[in-house]
């Protein structure tokens, strides 16, 4: 038995070492890497850097501890006992003086109660969850596409849900995506988590993210997971609370639960983790904006929770990964009866107040806690929520204007619409950079027209359809078109794709054209917008 838990303690102290070791070179390097003048202030966030990220590998490591003490406890169970021998093999030798109390008292009950052959086991998910033991693969992945990236500085989790009106991942991940750099890319995993249990469904979203971001797929950037059906218990035995009527609190439960399992799923992949949305925006660099901040608050010795890089709901909420836990046991043990924003609130509470001291101490040792980061790095742009029939139309006042359209200057033409625009908003006023077109209700055979005063060999178009306060108005099911000189017939160079754009580059060996045009070739339900148009090519001689 003793043999048994020094094995585990040898194993646990090797890791320690190694760890150790491991770092050691990379602390002399980031001393004496520091540059000589103002060197305190990088010196201090550099060090600020690897306390987050050694606070993340010890939690790591005490998973690994979990494991072996886990195993050492089933040994000692299975190992039969000799109480002859030294009053029983014991987890730490016997003090002498306690040897002598146990020799005086020999043969009585009371002698016999060394190293009982009894366990303490404490209260795990299960007994919160107790309906995972239903099924022995409550707590398999349904799902996974992954590359198995892992160790990266910052995890995006973003759960998603099939919505009744119209789903924003695609727009979402396409922003999340655009606004990182290439060094960003490669320290970042985005987990796509989908909270349903249809796997067709599932297997639809991962497609069209496989077919959108191909590249990113590939890379181990994006990931997509699902649910176990078991994992979910029975909603409607659910208790109503808070007043609220049941289909809400079915809502809010399965949300609190969607969230417990989408960070223990990345809590092991990375040192700090930010919880999103599946309807949001994000500006440009925002992965640094936001690991700078974590380190400068680490720095300079905040002990904060959480870093808040959004105003609204859980959106841009960090957390460091080594603390995920108090967070997913929290939103297991509380699922039925808040909202997983208000459980947040509450488990700071907890953490930082005391019922003796007044309530403005209590804000005060929150907001130590709970820090923001101004001007916000996320917008909420989703309008229909995933509980049916609730509307969302909060923005975010700190995160600033948001740019509904991109001009550019593009080559002299003439253009027509057989779409009515909508007041101002017209076709050659796009063209022109100065707004974006919005024209009412296309149907088949509508074509938009850009005829150049002079033919022009064309090199790349864009053409960006929707916008960030109306995504729906895209052009579906439309062909990009050019008029060669001296030909009668528009021949198809492109078509918009499933998130509303339409790009592409021409071969130099192409003819000049003195024609362009986007050909509607079904009725639309929605308006259509054209937030951007690039036409870029040379006059031909």
């Amino acid at each position: 038995m003793v043999s048994a838990n020094m094995t585990a303690m040898r194993r646990r102290n090797c890791f320690l070492v190694v760890l150790f070791v491991m770092f050691l070179p990379f602390c002399a390097f980031v001393i004496f890497s520091a540059p000589a003048g103002g060197s305190e202030q990088m010196l201090l966030q550099r060090l600020a850097e690897l306390q987050v990220k050694l606070q993340y590998l010890d939690s790591m490591n005490r998973e690994k501890q979990e494991h072996l003490q886990q195993l050492s406890q089933r040994i000692q169970l299975l190992v039969p006992i000799d109480n002859n021998t030294d009053f029983g093999a014991t987890s730490a030798p016997l003090k002498p003086e306690v040897k002598m109390i146990l020799r005086n008292i020999s043969g009585t009950n009371a002698a016999n109660g060394i190293n009982p052959p009894f366990m303490l086991r404490l209260p795990s998910t299960y007994h919160f969850l107790p309906h995972l033991l239903d099924d022995p693969h409550s707590l398999k992945l349904g799902y996974l596409m992954s590359k198995g990236r892992a160790g990266v500085s910052v995890v995006l989790g973003i759960p998603t849900v099939r919505r009744e009106k119209q789903s924003y991942l695609i727009d979402t991940l396409t922003s999340l995506i655009d606004g990182m750099k290439p060094k960003e890319a490669l320290d970042t995993v985005l987990v796509v988590f989908v909270a349903e249990t249809d796997l067709e469904y599932v297997l639809q979203i991962a497609k069209e993210v496989e077919m959108r971001f191909p590249a990113q797929v590939d890379s181990g950037l994006v990931e997509v997971v699902a649910p176990s059906p078991s994992y979910y218990p029975d909603l409607s035995q659910l208790r109503t609370t808070l007043g609220d009527p049941m289909e809400r609190v079915k809502w809010r439960s399965k949300q609190n639960l969607d969230y417990a399992f989408l960070m223990s799923y990345c809590q092991p992949k990375g040192t700090l983790y930010v919880q999103l949305e599946d309807d949001i925006l994000a500006k440009p660099n925002y992965i640094t904006k936001m690991k700078e901040f974590a380190i400068e608050k680490t720095a300079l010795k905040k002990p904060w929770f959480v870093l808040d890089f959004c105003q609204l709901g859980f959106i841009g909420k960090m957390f460091k990964s080594a603390e995920l836990p108090w967070l997913i046991h929290f939103f297991q043990m509380f699922y039925n009866d808040k909202p997983v924003d208000w459980l947040l609130g509450d488990l700071l509470y907890t953490k930082a107040c005391s019922g003796e001291k007044p309530i403005e101490h209590c804000k005060k040792e929150k907001a130590e806690l709970w820090l923001h980061y101004r001007p916000s790095l996320f917008q909420h742009i989703g309008t229909h929520s995933s509980l049916k029939g609730k509307l969302q139309k909060l923005k975010d006042k700190n995160f600033g204007k948001l740019a509904l359209f991109y001009g550019h200057k593009n080559p002299e033409a003439f253009v027509t619409s057989a779409i009515k625009h909508y007041k101002t908003y017209s076709l050659q006023r796009a063209y022109e950079g100065k707004t974006f077109f919005w024209g009412l209700l296309p149907q088949a055979g509508d074509c938009l027209t850009f005829n150049f005063s002079a033919p022009i060999l064309l090199k790349y178009y864009l053409f960006r359809s929707g916008n960030v306060e109306h995504p729906a108005d895209k052009f579906y099911n439309t062909t990009v078109e050019i008029l060669p000189i001296n030909t009668e017939d528009y021949v198809v160079i492109g078509k918009f794709n499933s998130t509303g754009i339409a790009s592409g580059t021409v071969e130099e060996t192409s003819k000049p054209i003195s024609s362009l045009r986007l050909h509607v070739h079904s009725d639309s339900e929605n308006w259509a917008i054209l937030s951007e148009i690039m036409i870029r090519g040379d006059r031909a001689r």
